[in-house]
């Protein structure tokens, strides 16, 4: 008789065979791997270990020596090794901005913007308090038409959440029917749509007729909008020059550091800025402008401006520059006249306050900047890292959708373009090679040669002309397209600085670093680079350590980690808001300032 026991295990009946103990493969899944870990007795040191990385998803392993010096003497006191560390490694977190590439080092990046950019408004961390005196508006530039695209459009808002806005949008791009232009373009599509698109809707941003959108010049204003926003700045701060001329304000004499006295307006700009992606690949820039004076003692000091300056006058200079300013790129053998640069007619500038109180606050446009400054090109749905030669493929299509016209036309204008005339082609010099002279020595080298020039002397001279910086770029104006097509043509910053405006993120991730290591000195140790020098009262440590490589070891060491790092933020957002309610006031952080901003200014669709 046959066995009639089940060894195969089914999903919907069980038979005897089934039921029998099968020894589990913890490595072949997460939740196994980490109950083999959990189980391990070293598990708490373990965690405590990669506590400083706990929450990344692919730290960095870093392998090598630690050594203990007395600072004093110079001996070294003590020497470790990685080998007898938990996984023979340091763990360090990665630092990536972007939110959809790291959530946790992204979180910590949003924290420290949104504290640079509200210290250059209210003061702190080294930032006088006297910049609350100063004028200061929040612009935002937005990107020329390249053609007509869905839109969701409301006139009037009657929400009070932009985040959930349910107001009814009128129609995407109504014609009336006697419209000359209504009907369909040149390539058969229809020129008008009479949707009323909701928030979600994926067709918002995507161009009517993709034949009749220009790729190539959204492309490249991309590249050159950095450009255009600098040559804004410098308008504005021409305007506010002459303003103060007209005014009788005199100009200011300050000693530069090479020991000159020059000259220079009373008043300059100090901002930050943040680039956005709008839902058709086009990039525009939220800013904070404040306006400073100079101090002739002191020409890096953070002054008030002239008491005669205002916050209009501030806002007429943005509006002026914002108009003046334009240019044409240079020429490109598709279009040997350029593209022309300029801004959009959407210009929006409102001044802020600063107490806590009106349209437009200080920590509601910090956090809006912060927040945008972990994004990128997520909102597009394209998410790639840098594309290739073999990668560029799988993204660029002349005939795709309006995203890979896009990475297309990146790829496409940024080739090379100055290729040299083949070998064949190139005119010959028939003259007759000069004979040698006699044998002669150089007087600056002592060199003996039959040449007419000493080789020697001239390699020299050819040698220091090559170390100096060349007076024009003579690379191709368009090849970094290719380096950026993955970012749509944009190669700027996501968020940027005056020098003057605040503090830098360095000094936060220092200071960040000198209380991780003094919250408790048993489990204090370097977390990254190749030469780390920490500084305590009484030794230095430094540390020899290499790149071991990228990631967990294990999915169920990834679990544990990142269930510990959101355990304590978890603990560290209840405590906040503990602290806030006792208080009484809102929880510091940047999701409230977000949620606030997102209900002021909502998304831009266009």
């Amino acid at each position: 008789m046959g066995s009639t026991l089940d060894l195969t295990p089914r999903a919907s009946a069980r038979g005897v065979g089934s039921n029998a103990d099968v020894p589990p493969i913890y490595d072949y899944t997460a939740a196994g791997s980490a109950f083999e870990r959990a189980t391990r007795p070293d598990y708490f040191g373990w965690i405590e270990h990669v506590r400083a990385a706990a929450g990344c998803t692919r730290p960095i392993r870093l392998a090598g020596s630690l050594y203990t010096v007395d600072p004093t003497t110079g001996r070294v006191v003590d020497q470790r090794h990685t080998d007898a560390m938990p996984d023979a490694v340091i763990y360090t977190a990665c630092g990536n901005r972007r939110a959809t590439v790291c959530p946790s080092c992204a979180r910590t990046y949003q924290r420290d913007a949104f504290q640079v950019l509200r210290a250059g408004l209210v003061g702190g961390k080294g930032v006088p308090d006297t910049v609350t005196q100063h004028p200061a508006v929040f612009p935002t530039f937005t990107a020329p038409s390249f053609g007509p695209v869905h839109v969701r459009a409301v006139r009037k808002h009657t929400c009070r959440n932009r985040r959930r806005c349910d107001c009814r949008p009128d129609p995407c791009h109504a014609r009336r029917a006697t419209d000359p232009t209504a009907g369909r373009c040149p390539h058969g599509r229809p020129a008008a749509c009479w949707a009323r698109h909701e928030p979600g809707d994926a067709t918002l941003g995507q161009p009517l007729c993709l034949d009749c959108y220009d790729h190539d010049h959204q492309a490249v204003w991309n590249l050159f909008s950095g450009e255009l926003w600098h040559r804004t700045k410098q308008a504005a701060e021409r305007h506010l020059a002459k303003l103060a001329r007209r005014r009788g304000i005199p100009r200011v004499q300050v000693v530069t550091a090479s020991g000159n006295t020059r000259a220079v307006p009373p008043v300059r700009l100090s901002h930050g800025k943040a680039a956005e992606f709008q839902a058709r690949g086009a990039v525009h820039f939220h800013a904070l402008v404040r306006l400073d004076g100079v101090d002739p003692d002191d020409p890096t000091a953070v002054v008030p401006p002239p008491a005669a300056f205002t916050t209009a006058d501030l806002v007429d200079a943005l509006r002026h520059a914002a108009a003046q300013v334009a240019f044409a790129t240079p020429a490109h053998p598709d279009r040997p006249d350029g593209w022309p640069i300029a801004w959009g007619d959407q210009l929006d500038i409102r001044p802020i306050t600063l107490t806590g109180h009106g349209e437009v606050t200080d920590s509601m446009v910090a956090g809006y900047l912060a927040k945008y400054a972990t994004k990128s090109t997520e909102v597009t749905g394209h998410r790639s890292v840098r594309l290739t030669a073999d990668t560029i493929g799988d993204h660029a299509d002349p005939d795709g959708d309006h995203t890979a016209r896009l990475i297309d036309a990146c790829w496409r204008l940024g080739r090379p373009t100055g290729t040299p005339v083949p070998l064949s082609q190139r005119p010959r010099d028939h003259r007759p090679r000069p004979g040698f002279v006699d044998r002669w020595e150089c007087p600056d080298c002592g060199t003996h040669t039959r040449y007419a020039a000493c080789p020697v002397c001239v390699a020299h001279r050819q040698a220091a002309l090559d170390t100096k910086p060349a007076n024009r770029p003579t690379t191709n104006p368009y090849a970094r397209l290719r380096r950026w097509a993955h970012m749509l043509g944009f190669g700027g910053h996501f968020l940027t600085k005056a020098r003057r405006y605040s503090v830098t993120f360095q000094l936060l991730r220092d200071t960040r670093r000198h209380h991780r290591q003094h919250e408790d000195q048993d489990h204090a140790h370097p977390t990254g680079g190749q030469l780390v020098d920490e500084h305590d009262d009484t030794t230095l440590i430094v540390g020899t350590l290499t790149f071991a490589g990228v990631g967990w070891h294990t999915t169920g060491d990834a679990l544990l980690a990142n269930t510990a790092a959101a355990m304590a933020r978890e603990r560290q957002a209840t405590g906040r808001e503990e602290l806030a309610h006792e208080l009484g006031t809102t929880p510091a952080g940047i999701a409230p300032a977000a949620a606030r901003s997102e209900q002021t200014w909502g998304g831009h669709q266009s």
